[in-house]
């Protein structure tokens, strides 16, 4: 049994595999976690002998969860993972190969293992990363812009007028503020992805992660794929399972 740990900026999600296992994930809000959550959630799975984690979230969260990993299993193997140059049939274009995101690295690695098409793959959460994948694995480079919220937010505090609002409103022109702000940052998160897509030679398999996979999506020309779980499954094939 293996232990898959996707600790992003706003969500950390698991999931336990074993060899031909389906992935079935899991997730908690960083701002939430607690140590005690933690052992409660984790203590009743069956003992893991390896734990692959992938980690952009602050370090002490990522040293929360390595400490009650280690309280629960005292002979678990870890696994930090990091992107490579090349690796599981992906060749990574940053010329400094270690400086691409790690979530950024499964996810090519996912798609080209589970999907195999060429494919745009666009992480939709805290910022949205668009990625480019040829057919042989090769990565074309990325491009990275804040996410719907970090937008939201931006507008809140560099402007006296523009309040911050979690609520979903309808799409378009709107008759007050709130319901603007909502439509105008949605708008630019589709217009990137549609923007890229429209530059490039041939058709791609278009593949969409993150929290705001689904909202992104109704919003598309070019119907995606959705698969929440695409880091994880990543971390599945560095493992072997």
């Amino acid at each position: 049994m293996n232990l898959l740990i996707d600790s992003g900026n706003t969500r950390l999600k698991w999931a336990l595999v074993q060899e031909g296992g389906v992935i079935a994930s899991h997730a908690l809000v960083n701002q939430l976690i607690t140590r005690q959550q933690l052992l409660e959630t984790w203590k009743p799975l069956t003992s893991p002998k390896r734990l692959a984690i992938a980690c952009v979230c602050s370090t002490p969260l990522l040293e929360l969860v390595l400490a009650v990993a280690a309280e629960l299993w005292p002979t678990l193997e870890i696994i930090h993972v990091t992107a490579q140059a090349h690796a599981f049939g992906v060749v990574n274009a940053y010329q400094q190969p270690e400086k691409l995101g790690v979530d950024r690295w499964l996810a090519l690695v996912a798609v080209r293992n589970h999907y195999q098409n060429p494919a745009c793959i666009v992480d939709c959460g805290t910022a949205i990363t668009v990625d480019l994948l040829d057919a042989y694995g090769n990565h074309q480079g990325g491009l990275i812009s804040p996410g719907l919220t970090l937008m939201k937010q931006s507008l809140a505090t560099g402007t006296a007028a523009l309040p911050f609002n979690e609520k979903n409103y309808g799409v378009g022109p709107a008759s007050f503020t709130e319901a603007a702000i909502y439509s105008g940052t949605l708008a630019a998160a589709a217009g990137l992805i549609e923007q890229v897509l429209s530059k490039q030679p041939s058709a791609l398999s278009l593949i969409l992660t993150g929290g705001d996979a689904e909202i992104i999506a109704a919003q598309l020309k070019n119907k995606p794929i959705i698969d929440r779980d695409l880091v994880l499954r990543g971390l599945a094939v560095v493992l072997g399972v």
